[in-house]
């Protein structure tokens, strides 16, 4: 009768912890074979330490031991007694969001992620807890979504599941980003310096040697030429390329192939056989492919790097707009507390120009607030008493009190945060097919090294382990990997000097494919802004005079109608007796006359006169007025950017179809599509409207390429295939976008569309290339016609070809 036999015998008796003593609890599975028995332990923090004792040859001390071991979280990192402080209710009221019954969503950092194999490995290890619902991790930025049962599992558990697989997860905290952020930077330099100097130097020792080669060397000058190059690459192979192999390694542990594992395999035989050759002055040596390999893999993963750090510190500038603290009002007072303090049901007091702390509704007071943060409007919204208000947008007027309803992960804020999180992290088609088949091309790849090796074992084991480094470099996917970097970084370089800056890889080639493009149209088409259009002149007063008055009045409000109106007058006197009716306009003294600046009906009160319809009055426009009657009318507009029905012309002639999608009033979005030639448009868009529409193309089979300005676009912008931010939007906007209009010049938008189909053009040339040179590199090197020296110096030649097809699209 075996161990397991006699123990399940016992299942009346309460177990022990065989390593610590404490009970085992119901249903836990944590054995560990110690002198040919299986023994019970309570937690995974007693099997790992007894697996350590047992793995490092320590079992006497199980035997001679006089009492039990201390309990396994006394002996497990303190990082991991910590993660049990997250499992607190009133620390998760800050960043965990509550759903039906006992299921719960959190946002979270990951540490440690290294490349898209790093993503996956993750995701299929906390999928498999019981009790986990969903997990998915952001690449670009590192965060992840997490969705769990908290009856069966808890928040701890999870992240010490991610720790246990080598990387670190913690709560989403922006000024904690902002400092990994930073610590990955400049880690990532330091390797990339040293992998550069290392390169040049062996490089220019390498052209030494191949020279001595072709012209003759003496041996101790070659063997001194050789040593000095084993010298300089050791710190490159152990410091700027140890992230491949604790990749690799990790992967390994996993038993996952990702792609670093063929890449380290590649750096480790070429190092391992240079030096084996440089300690026995024979054979051939590849420090220089080494050093090469390596500096243009950590220089691709630092660009990368660059652009992904700049989404997730973009992104941090959402959660930023809340304010840190709020003025809550209590029976005694006002008090000022932080912001994760407030609770449904408070009252707040909010002062002009401060921001909306929460979710909630006006109870007090009268005041327009700016809402462009929500639906891209330019134009200040008035709320007064049972209104709602959205957490983040700005009061400008007046005070207002209000009541709190929804904080934390319940806030609209909130939502679009993780609707834009959802958004990046739906993976298109081609992502998905690249995940599965990526494996299993790592995976044919070693194989066919294997088989190449063993066959020369079995018929020439002298040049066995040439032959298969050769294969080896052979197929290092250099040239394959630069077809698509080369040929997007060099399209990139010439759009940049035009104003459009690239943010994603993707961009050009999803650009080059796009049937559809939508604009935005507050911000994109139109220039966001409001100006003073015309002045009609009512009364007496010449309109120079009146738009003096007027600009007087309005200097101290913060109104976009009044900085339009101090903008085109200049410096004018102060007034006296000034009062501000919110939604109404602004009374005050100027030249010693009472005059009146607002809405038609309110200005008109100091006539006595009722209301009336004034000239062409629209929503946008004021009036001007004194005892006497009404003096003038103030007309604004957003108006178009300059050339943008050039533009949309230009898209069409090249075969897209272009759509109008926007928050605003229908009359304005009609007005706007008419003078632009857009035939469909959509107003009083929201966000989650504009990401449905652009599905349901999506849907259909079209690709689509989208263009907007402001955060309520952030979603949509993540939700198109390629996306596009004019360079005067929020950084959100940036964040969410594939490429940016810096030069905020449409035209410029119809240049990146013809370079991206030229790029296109050229990524396929590139591929073409590259595999017919593994296609003919690869046989030739398995039969032992290529020596690794050759090898060598094909795969950079193959490149060289790459990258000078390439730089063409610099034109």
């Amino acid at each position: 009768m075996d161990s397991r036999t006699a123990r399940l015998q016992d299942t009346d008796a309460q177990q022990e912890c065989f390593h610590c003593g404490l009970p085992v609890p119901a249903g836990a599975d944590y054995e560990v074979e110690i002198d040919g028995q299986l023994q019970p332990m309570c937690c995974r923090g007693c099997q790992a330490v007894a697996k350590a004792i047992i793995d490092g040859g320590l079992g006497d001390f199980y035997r001679y031991r006089t009492e039990k071991s201390a309990q396994a979280r006394e002996l497990v990192p303190e990082q991991l007694n910590e993660l049990e402080l997250y499992d607190r209710e009133d620390l998760q009221k800050s960043f965990v969001q509550r759903q039906v019954g006992e299921e719960r969503e959190a946002a979270l950092i990951l540490e440690g992620i290294v490349c898209a194999a790093c993503v996956w490995l993750n995701e299929r290890h906390v999928k498999a807890l019981p009790g986990v619902l969903d997990f998915s991790v952001n690449y670009s930025t590192h965060r992840a979504r997490v969705r769990w049962d908290n009856q069966r599992i808890r928040l701890s558990e999870i992240l010490e599941a991610i720790s246990s697989i080598g990387y670190h997860a913690h709560p989403f905290d922006p000024g904690r980003q902002e400092q990994i952020y930073k610590q990955e930077r400049v880690r990532a330099l330091r390797r990339l310096a040293v992998a550069g100097l290392g390169m040049m130097q062996v490089m220019m020792l390498a052209v030494a040697l191949y020279a001595g080669e072709h012209e003759g060397m003496d041996a101790g000058l070659r063997n001194f030429l050789r040593t000095v190059s084993l010298l300089l690459t050791i710190p490159v192979i152990l410091y700027s390329a140890r992230p491949f192999f604790t990749s690799a390694l990790r992967d390994l542990r996993r038993r996952q192939l990702g792609m670093d594992v063929p890449v380290s395999l590649a750096i480790s035989g070429a190092f391992l056989a240079s030096a084996w050759s440089t300690l026995t002055g024979s054979g051939e040596i590849y420090f220089d492919s080494v050093t090469m390999f390596t500096f243009f893999l950590l220089a691709g993963r630092f660009l990368e790097m660059g652009a992904r750090h700049r989404a997730g510190q973009a992104a941090e500038e959402l959660i930023k707009l809340l304010p840190a603290t709020a003025a809550r009002l209590t029976a005694d007072g006002e008090e000022r507390v932080p912001v994760n303090d407030l609770a449904p049901g408070d009252r707040v007091l909010i002062r002009p120009g401060e921001s909306v702390p929460a979710d909630g509704r006006v109870v007090e007071g009268c005041s327009s607030l700016d809402e462009s943060l929500l639906t891209g409007e330019s134009l200040p919204q008035l709320r007064k008493a049972g209104d709602m208000l959205v957490g983040g947008t700005v009061n400008n007027e007046s005070p207002l009190v209000m009541k709190i309803e929804q904080v934390g992960e319940g806030t609209v804020l909130s939502a679009i945060v993780r609707l834009l999180d959802r958004a990046q992290t739906e993976k298109p088609a081609v992502a998905q097919m690249a995940d599965r088949v990526a494996g299993w091309f790592v995976a044919a790849l070693l194989v066919l090294a294997a088989a190449v090796a063993w066959w020369w074992w079995q018929h020439d084991p002298a040049h066995a382990f040439s032959i298969t480094l050769s294969v080896l470099v052979v197929t290092c996917p250099c040239a394959l990997s630069l077809a698509t970097p080369a040929a997007l970084t060099a399209a990139t370089g010439a759009l940049t000097r035009l104003g459009v800056l690239t943010t994603r890889g993707h961009a050009l080639e999803t650009l080059a494919r796009s049937t559809h493009v939508i604009f935005d149209k507050t911000g994109t088409l139109t220039e966001g802004r409001l100006r003073l259009e015309r002045i009609e002149v009512l009364g007496d007063l010449a309109a120079g005079d009146c738009l003096r008055i007027a600009a007087a009045l309005e200097q101290s409000s913060e109104h976009p109608i009044a900085h339009a109106l101090c903008a085109e007058a200049g410096p004018v006197e102060h007034p006296e007796g000034v009062s501000a009716r919110p939604g109404s306009g602004i009374e005050g003294w100027v030249d010693g006359r009472k005059f009146r600046i607002g809405i038609p009906d309110y200005v008109r009160q100091l006539q006595g006169a009722g209301p009336q319809v004034v000239g062409n009055a629209d929503p946008a426009g004021v009036v001007l007025g004194d005892a006497s009657g009404l003096l003038a009318h103030f007309a604004f507009a957003d108006r178009l950017r300059e050339n943008a029905a050039q533009a949309v012309a230009q898209l069409k002639q090249l075969g897209l179809t272009v759509e109008l999608l926007s928050g605003d009033e229908l009359r304005s979005v009609e007005t706007v599509a008419a003078a632009l030639g857009i035939e469909r448009f959509q107003a009083r868009c929201r966000p989650e409207d504009k990401l449905a529409r652009i599905r349901a193309l999506q849907e259909q089979g079209a690709v689509v390429a989208m263009v907007g300005d402001g955060v309520n676009d952030a979603p949509v912008l993540a939700g198109a295939q390629v996306s596009l931010a004019m360079g005067g939007g929020t950084q959100l906007a940036h964040a969410s976008a594939d490429m940016i209009l810096l030069s905020e010049q449409l035209p410029h938008l119809v240049a990146a569309i013809e370079t991206s189909r030229r790029t296109l053009a050229v990524i396929r040339q590139n591929l073409a290339w590259a595999l017919g040179y593994n296609l003919i590199a690869l046989p030739l090197a398995a039969a032992g016609f290529v020596a690794p020296w050759m090898a060598a110096i094909g795969m950079s030649g193959s490149s060289l070809v790459v990258v000078v097809n390439a730089l063409r699209l610099r034109g």
